[in-house]
């Protein structure tokens, strides 16, 4: 129950971040800041629904942070929110190659977030966690993706007779809690970051 009222919340916020970006965005296109809040709260809503709402919110979500990063080209906050939006969409495409581009891409931008901002630690977690993402993909996949680690999940579906399936599916379990655990949390922070700078706007020298 307290995880659902939680979800709502956190659903009500991000929907309010993303109307009011959007409202910022009529009055003024040229805001990289807005633009990375835009993305961030896109990026956080892919959490809810299903996979293809999944898949829309990242691809307007990476649009948007895309045209941030035109505004501004060494914006880490946008370029951090980007790795985690190519790292999302890997994690849901089944097909390994493809995913390894969408891997590649976010690498790029964890790596371009830490020579903009060195030594930023959630920067540095990204990037060294996207690394080792290509192994994890190809592991979800192999136990049926991650909407079969979800039913796993969920349900209390059949036993199975096979410790060897039992041991396969909890392994799944877990490397769904492994993903979408580093990916909500990178994204989590990022736009609460954001929406605080919405909030209290910092001083400008």
């Amino acid at each position: 129950m307290d995880g659902a009222q939680n979800d709502l919340e956190r659903l009500m916020i991000f929907e309010h971040a993303r109307i009011t970006a959007e409202a910022e965005y009529a009055k003024n296109p040229t805001d990289a800041d807005n633009l990375t809040r835009w993305g961030g709260a896109l990026l956080e809503l892919s959490q809810f629904g299903d996979i293809n709402e999944s898949k829309k919110m990242l691809k307007d979500a990476v649009l948007k942070l895309d045209e941030a990063l035109t505004i501004n080209p060494a914006k880490h906050e946008a370029l951090w929110c980007l790795g985690n939006a190519h790292t999302a969409n890997a994690f849901l495409t089944p097909d390994h190659d493809e995913a390894k581009i969408k891997f590649d891409q976010a690498f790029q931008c964890f790596e371009k977030a830490v020579e903009e901002c060195p030594g930023n630690e959630h920067y540095l977690q990204s990037l060294a966690s996207c690394a080792k993402a290509p192994e994890l993909h190809k592991e979800i996949h192999k136990h049926g993706g991650l909407g079969q680690a979800q039913q796993t999940l969920g349900g209390g579906g059949a036993s199975t007779s096979s410790n060897a399936k039992a041991n396969a599916n909890n392994k799944n379990s877990d490397l769904k809690y492994d993903i979408f655990g580093w990916v909500i949390l990178a994204v989590g922070l990022v736009a609460w970051i954001g929406m605080a700078k919405s909030n209290v706007p910092p001083p400008q020298s």
